[in-house]
């Protein structure tokens, strides 16, 4: 029987102690002894969280499929926990074997959203590993950092060893066979490691990149340490997505995680090219799966789970072609075996809604949908590529098909946005009010319409075509969310309309993290040692007040990082890195936004984005068709 790394005194002082101890349906169980290499996949927050993350289970899944390979998991613990550890010193632990992270050989850490910064300090203090690279001995852990977030990893740089830039199942498993090589051949050192592993594509070692500044505070350049590694490092890309590794046998949590369900990836990348989204430009070119594998997919997850739900899985799965024929099959094996289907990221039209009128049951839960702009312009700025008579139409099946609940998601904050842009907001849900009172007749009412209208402040990301637009400081966001809460109050339909919005404060942050340089880093590491600050995605957690404090000790000005526009000919953090999109691209793509000129999606009209150089998907889908 294993012992547990805490005691049972511990962990009846703890919430939810289950998120501990591991030994869970499908986790996997290796002999330490017996392996050459061990390895630590972590989620830096909270367990329910970073159970929920379908990268986290693939990559696990594909180390342990490798003889002499044995990878653990690891999140974040919840700060009651975190604060024992420190109080008894005792050190954070993986959830498979229950021993110490610092004894590994790797602890890879995925990162998703920049607000997790803080939580990687974390992680590495409670590992007792030495926060700073440059810090670590011969027998600390090579602390590997990838996920969307390495797309700029500079504000974190100082705190890894390597990033895996990309996709993981393409060359992660070489670089650690290169570490176990070095190790029996008894030539490991770590700079010479590093080194090595610098020369596989896809990987970007911090320390052999120094950045050299302008007077201004800008970037000039980066002084490489060695010749023979890329100046440029590549992203990795996965083009056989049908003999892509795929954890089949999920593990199934103790503690109800944010995606209970059985998850099916069915592709990768988007054709949209809407120019806000980060996801939508750094995972192209889109590629699918077939039908065969998916199906093989549903059969094994769902016996090996007994999970009684299926989500399907892509940034848009409307644009899957063989959506319509794995649907059917799905809801045949489905209604036979009483499982649920949830269809996430489905454009609001009427093949999407009669998809759900099929999958949900006679009592109809909310649509959402995300027009991201209320104007029909600010639609047209950020290539959303929908017009207000196909939201309304989307909006008129839904009423007939039963549903009287509509969720909307919107932006504010977005380049040229305008008064009447926001006041647009409001106005739009006041028109879908008064249009399901013009099309179901009274007796036929489920109740009165209901719209709520969510916003978001848009945050500039890393390969987008807003790339170098400005964000506005909270106090402006704040006059806009009134605005739209004003004119809200003043609809015909309002008593049918619901207003909720975010933090204003947080989403600056996560602005100056997602372009900041590497001299953010000196701010995040003072903001955890010097004041504890972790979970910072976490309103109750977040600390406005420490941040200004360390931005202030430490010359990082929200004038500079977040709320100026970059001129075209300015050198990002992140421009070493070559993720298949060209700059000119996404130059043309800043100013058809700037004159509301739409770019169409990637299946009508190839737009030139550079993705083509990766050989394959949706570039290559005519030579390619869907098996």
């Amino acid at each position: 029987m294993r012992k547990l790394a805490l005691s049972e005194d511990i962990l009846m002082q703890v919430d939810k102690p289950a998120r501990y101890i591991g030994n869970e349906l499908n986790s996997i169980t290796k002999d330490p002894s017996e392996v050459d290499v061990t390895f630590v996949m972590c989620f830096p927050d909270v367990y329910e969280v970073g159970m929920s993350h379908q990268g986290i289970q693939i990559l696990y899944d594909m180390y342990n499929r490798e003889e002499g390979i044995y990878c653990e998991r690891l999140y974040s613990p919840w700060p009651d926990l975190h604060k024992i550890m420190k109080e008894r010193n005792i050190p954070l632990f993986t959830l498979e074997t229950q021993t110490a992270v610092r004894d590994k050989d790797f602890l890879g850490i995925t990162i998703q959203y920049e607000m997790c910064y803080t939580n990687i300090l974390q992680i590495l203090d409670l590992s007792q590993i030495p926060l700073l690279a440059e810090d670590r001995s011969e027998e600390d852990p090579i602390v590997v950092g990838g996920g969307p977030c390495t797309y700029n990893p500079e504000p974190i740089a100082p705190f890894f060893d390597m990033f895996f830039l990309g996709e993981g199942e393409v060359n992660n498993i070489d670089v650690v066979r290169l570490y176990e090589r070095m190790k029996k051949e008894g030539v490991y050192s770590r700079e010479d490691f590093l080194h090595e592993a610098a020369k596989f594509p896809g990987v970007y070692v911090p320390a052999f990149f120094t950045p050299v500044y302008k007077e201004d505070g800008t970037l000039e350049d980066w002084e490489v340490k060695y010749d023979d590694i890329p100046s440029r490092v590549r992203r990795q890309v996965m083009m056989d997505m049908d003999h892509a590794t795929y954890p089949v046998h999920p593990i199934v949590p103790f503690v109800r995680s944010v995606q209970d369900r059985v998850v099916i990836e069915i592709m990768r990348g988007c054709i949209r090219g809407c120019r806000f989204c980060q996801a939508g430009m750094v995972y192209r070119p889109t590629r699918e799966k077939s039908l065969a594998t998916l199906k093989s997919y549903v059969e094994e997850m769902l016996s090996s789970s007994g999970y009684d739900e299926i989500s399907l899985s892509s940034l848009s799965s409307s644009d899957y072609r063989g959506l319509s024929d794995f649907l059917d099959y799905l809801i045949d094996k489905c209604d036979r075996e009483k499982i649920n289907i949830s269809l996430p990221s489905l454009r609001i039209d009427a093949f999407s809604l009669d998809v759900m009128s099929k999958i949900q049951d006679v009592r109809k839960s909310s649509v959402t949908f995300a027009p991201e702009a209320g104007s029909q312009r600010m639609r047209d700025v950020i290539n959303k590529g929908i017009s207000l008579e196909e939201i309304m139409s989307g909006a008129k099946e839904a009423f007939h098909g039963g549903w009287n609940k509509l969720k909307l998601y919107f932006m504010l904050g977005l380049p040229t946005e305008t008064d009447e842009d926001i006041m647009a907001i409001p106005r739009l849900g006041n028109d879908l009010a008064a249009l399901y009172f013009e099309e179901i007749p009274k007796d036929q009412r489920n109740g009165r319409a209901q719209i709520t209208m969510s916003t978001s402040f848009f945050v500039p990301k890393p390969f987008t075509p807003f790339q170098w637009a400005p964000m506005h400081p909270p106090e402006d966001y704040i006059r806009r969310a009134r605005l739209v809460k004003d004119t809200m109050h003043e609809q015909l339909n309002r008593k049918s309309l619901h207003y909720e919005w975010h933090h204003p404060q947080i989403s600056v942050l996560e602005g100056i993290f997602a372009r900041g340089d590497r001299k953010v880093a000196n701010a995040i590491l003072w903001a955890y040692t010097q004041k504890g600050q972790i979970y910072d995605a976490w309103s109750e957690y977040f600390n406005d007040g420490v941040w200004q404090e360390a931005f202030d000790r430490f010359g990082i000005s929200a004038d500079f990082y977040a709320y100026r526009q970059r001129p075209l000919d300015e050198i990002f953090p992140w421009d070493f890195i070559d993720c298949g999109l060209t700059r000119p691209f996404l130059e043309r793509e800043w100013k058809n936004a700037m004159a509301g000129k739409l770019t169409p999606n990637c299946r009508a009209q190839c737009s030139g984005c550079g993705m083509r150089s990766m050989g394959g998907g949706v570039c290559f889908e005519n030579q390619n068709p869907l098996r």
